[in-house]
């Protein structure tokens, strides 16, 4: 029998099926435990010290008590909580960004996925790099700098290299005032080696869903193809770091199994990356499963209430409070702005989930991969922001600056985001409403902006963004950061 170990690089060691029914058990035990559950929602509290503001917070079991309390005014105590959290180190930006999906060409046989090789009704389509240039050119027409490229498993389709082609395309088209600023990467489990690759493409975060944490239901869910194979997919984090990418996204696909179970899971994942490389993930992606061409989620026996969803988000962010968490158009703008306000801090907009979705003008159902819940513009996205207070953030500098990994965790840690990320988001939205933006979305935009100005702590970093707006206004200069 393995013994849990999360320093271990043997997946079944890391995260550990003993442990997590033992953590379930215990949870289930104390789930009523007042005083054990004040005292677990104490420690996840903002602490503020001459260094910053600190959080502690929670291991997997910690967590897993909260998850399990159904006590009403308990459960309203970890939503405010998650907010002051996500607050304290994000503060109200939420960074935007797109899907771009290369190819649906796939050699494995996924059963929850629509590009499971045995699917003939699908249309198979691979971007060439000319209609990857244009893909980009519509992707920058709306006014995103950060995209997520995403591509089935086929070595013969869709090798490394066919990765590297389309990111150098990516990365070199600037259209009118337009630039994507930041590629990340959510492709298949890989080498080391092509990892190292990745990096040197200047990507920005390896993101890879692990779908399920718990083995055996893993090896039913892939019953064929090079993701049958659990260890290889759940070492491949290890391995990535390897290669040199210090920032790395973990997410499950919630509704294939028991959330207990996928969430501690995922805590333990996260305290495996903190305790052998020294940094967690960089984020912590939420989707649940959606319909799909010859995929039907009622199939899968797990799906969760929004109320469980939204809880699941709040208990993710007390946990690990330094982490960006993500949610996607899978989900409805009233479940999105549910959970936006418990910890979400990174949400895409204007998604196409389909290959080469983006430059055909009729949202095209042929090749997606899931059912888009959220159908709307990115200029009614952005407008919507903002109308519930939010600043959206097109800011890709901490890439650019080599403020990753442990150096971006050391600057969310010690409360530095409102000198930094806060004067970044602001000159951003400014580049979207000057380039983008729909005259009514311009006339919140630039109110919201002179607001959140004045709550920048530092009077000389103020200044400077207040002259470096007045220049992305009156010019076509672009780009500044800290």
């Amino acid at each position: 029998m393995a013994i849990y170990n999360p320093k271990s690089l043997k997946a079944e060691e890391f995260i550990n099926n003993e442990e997590i029914l033992e953590t379930l058990e215990y949870a289930e035990k104390n789930k009523n435990n007042i005083p054990l559950i004040d005292s677990i929602l104490e420690k996840a509290k903002p602490v503020k010290t001459a260094q910053g503001t600190v959080c502690k917070g929670l291991t997997h079991r910690e967590a897993a008590v909260l998850l399990a309390c159904e006590i009403p005014e308990k459960v309203e105590e970890m939503y405010r909580l998650a907010e002051e959290i996500k607050l304290a180190f994000y503060g109200n930006r939420i960074v935007m960004f797109a899907p771009l999906y290369l190819s649906n060409y796939c050699v494995n046989g996924c059963v929850y996925c629509p590009y499971h090789y045995k699917n003939k009704h699908i249309a198979r389509k691979k971007l060439t790099q000319e209609e990857v240039a244009k893909e980009v050119i519509a992707l920058q027409d709306m006014g995103h700098k950060r995209l997520a490229i995403e591509a089935g498993e086929d070595p013969i389709n869709n090798p490394i290299e066919y990765v590297l082609e389309s990111i150098k395309t990516i990365y070199n088209i600037k259209h009118k005032n337009g630039a994507i600023r930041r590629v990340n990467v959510n492709i298949a489990a890989t080498t080391v080696e092509n990892y190292r690759k990745l990096k040197e493409a200047g990507i920005g975060t390896y993101i890879l869903f692990q779908e399920t944490y718990h083995k055996e239901s893993y090896l039913k869910l892939h019953p064929t193809g090079p993701k049958h194979d659990y260890d290889y997919h759940t070492e491949a984090m290890d391995r990535a770091m390897e290669g040199g990418i210090d920032d790395v996204g973990l997410g499950v696909l919630f509704g294939l199994e028991l959330y207990k179970y996928e969430f501690v899971g995922l805590l333990m994942h996260a305290e495996h990356l903190e305790a052998v490389h020294g940094v967690g993930p960089h984020t912590i992606s939420v989707p649940r499963i959606k319909r799909a061409d010859d995929i039907d989620p009622s199939a899968f026996d797990n799906g969760i209430s929004d109320d469980t969803f939204a809880k699941i988000t709040a208990c993710i962010r007390i946990a690990v409070p330094y982490t960006g968490m993500i949610i996607s158009t899978r989900e409805s703008q009233q479940v999105r702005e549910k959970v936006i306000g418990l910890g979400v801090s990174q949400i895409s907009g204007a998604s196409r989930t389909s290959v080469g979705g983006y430059s055909e003008e009729e949202r095209p159902h042929d090749s997606e991969q899931f059912d888009v819940s959220d159908q709307r513009t990115l200029d009614e996205v952005v407008r919507w922001l903002m109308e519930l207070g939010y600043i959206p953030s097109f800011c890709t500098a901490c890439y650019r600056e080599g403020r990753t990994g442990d150096r971006f965790m050391s600057l969310c840690k010690s409360g530095q985001i409102l000198n930094c990320c806060h004067p970044n988001a602001l000159m951003t939205l400014t580049e979207y409403l000057e380039d983008y933006a729909s005259d009514e979305t311009k006339k919140i935009g630039y109110k919201l902006i002179e607001d959140e100005l004045k709550k920048i702590p530092g009077e000389k970093v103020r200044s400077i963004a207040e002259q470096n707006i007045r220049d992305i206004k009156a010019s076509n200069r672009r780009d500044f950061r800290f």
